[in-house]
């Protein structure tokens, strides 16, 4: 029973002495133990997690368990970044979300596996062996966040924390059918993230429900003194204007128009989840998709798949040049074939006569994307897509694909670019597959609050999502 339990219900089970710690651990335990091997969820297990629980009874998160992706840092634990360079990696201090919290009173009961240095949308780049999909083990979980999202899919967690660069929150809570954050670029702390790409990289929790969400997003957002990237934008209470609703909101469908979008099944349930808002009282239209900068037109996500690349892979050759196995972790040997390939094309991104070529021109038509969304965010409350083009694919669909991820995030990467927030929840359910399509909500910088009232109120009024209170 505890596992099937929301952070909220969890909470509230346990102030009313209805379940105990032991009992949500003796569970999540044996079904580590029993499933973990199937659907190769977790890296290492906090052995010792009950017992920090028993000391944090009396504190907002009351002791529970949360899924930790394991490109942050935890003391205590290992942090390979699913890469065998990594492998005996254990970190020297806490990273800025996982310190929030554990004060907060959660537990960081494992780290969870991703795409090697989280390159990929997949969770197969990773040199421990690909996760599975919990819905349906045919298939990928999505990544580079896989495992946290995979986690709470499998009920192998009360929570978790994942990243993204591009996608990599959003689209694996798509295909696993779970609710994905992505917070606005600098409103969380990157301090103790292994970096991938680091004007991009943001935290963001992977939950159950909408709520859920909210109540991680309180504990971890906010300014940090060690890393410069955060605002000091003021952090409101998340769940107290949670359940207003979209009343008076003007929504804005984007991407449903394009040749790869128009009459495809996640474009039609976009359009329903449109009449769904419209039903609760918000004004909805179609932004027609466009391929050069236009007022009230959304640019097209094709130019962002570029972008994402080169910008994406100049930072990866620059951050993994620190992993040279002299300070720590293994000979860059051991560096699997993704990573090298990133490294060597964004080095040659870099390059003398290359930089102002592909690298300076990708950075100007970072910056289109960025105005494209200031100029619709004066007209519209919110925006809405599909998270992922598709359902998830089969296990195995992105070997010998090296754009696989760059296709797979296509419609979160124009919105992660420009470092506005983005929240993913389940729209629509293939019975015959078990597998679901999610639902892209983005809202302007810093409007957290528009995006989870739009997430909450859609959730209490669908039932895809199989765990709403």
């Amino acid at each position: 029973m505890g596992l099937r339990l929301t952070l909220k219900k969890a909470i509230e089970l346990l102030d009313n002495k209805e379940i105990s710690l032991k009992e949500i651990y003796q569970d999540l335990f044996e079904k580590y133990s029993q499933e973990n091997n199937q659907y190769n969820i977790y890296l290492s297990v906090n052995k010792n997690s009950f017992s920090e629980a028993q000391t944090k009874k009396d504190k907002p998160l009351r002791g529970l368990p949360i899924a930790v992706k394991d490109n942050i840092l935890t003391l205590g634990l290992p942090a390979t970044a699913s890469s065998n360079i990594l492998r005996n990696y254990w970190p020297q201090y806490e990273a800025t979300v996982t310190k929030r919290i554990k004060e907060a009173g959660g537990v960081v009961f494992g780290k969870t596996n991703l795409d090697a240095w989280a390159h990929g949308s997949s969770t197969e780049t990773s040199d421990f062996g690909p996760t599975k999909n919990p819905r349906n083990p045919q298939y990928s979980p999505g990544g580079s966040s896989g495992g946290s999202a995979a986690a709470v899919a499998a009920d192998m967690a009360i929570a978790s924390l994942g990243t993204e660069t591009a996608g990599s929150i959003r689209q694996p809570a798509a295909w696993c059918g779970v609710v994905g954050l992505k917070p606005t670029y600098g409103r969380v702390s990157r301090y103790g993230i292994i970096a991938m790409g680091s004007s991009l990289d943001c935290p963001g929790p992977i939950t159950k429900t909408v709520e859920d969400s909210a109540i991680l997003l309180q504990l971890i957002a906010g300014k940090d003194n060690f890393d410069a990237t955060t605002s000091s934008h003021p952090v409101p209470d998340y769940q107290k204007n949670l359940k207003k609703g979209v009343k008076n909101f003007k929504i804005g469908i984007c991407y449903i128009d394009h040749p790869q979008l128009s009459q495809t099944l996640a474009a039609k349930a976009t359009l329903k989840a449109g009449k769904i808002f419209e039903c609760l009282g918000a004004e909805v239209e179609i932004i027609k998709t466009s391929t050069q900068l236009q007022k009230n037109r959304i640019l097209t996500h094709e130019y962002a798949i570029s972008v994402y690349t080169i910008v994406q892979r100049a930072e990866v050759s620059s951050n993994l040049a620190r992993y040279d196995g002299i300070r720590y972790g293994q000979s860059r040997e051991f560096f699997g074939h993704e990573a090298k390939n990133r490294i060597i094309l964004g080095t040659f991104i870099l390059s003398k006569g290359y930089a102002e070529k592909y690298y300076l021109l990708a950075q100007k038509v970072r910056r289109l994307y960025v105005e494209n969304f200031k100029q619709l965010f004066s007209k519209y409350d919110l925006l809405i897509s599909p998270a992922s083009p598709s359902f998830a694919l089969p296990l195995g669909s992105s070997a010998n694909n090296p754009m696989f991820g760059e296709l797979q995030d296509m419609l979160v990467e124009p919105s992660s670019l420009a470092g506005i927030c983005g929240l993913s929840i389940p729209m629509f359910l293939d019975e015959k597959t078990n597998l679901y399509l999610g639902l892209n909500i983005m809202g302007n910088y810093f409007q957290e609050e528009k995006i989870l009232q739009a997430g909450w109120v859609f959730e209490q009024t669908t039932d895809w999502n199989s765990w709403k209170n």
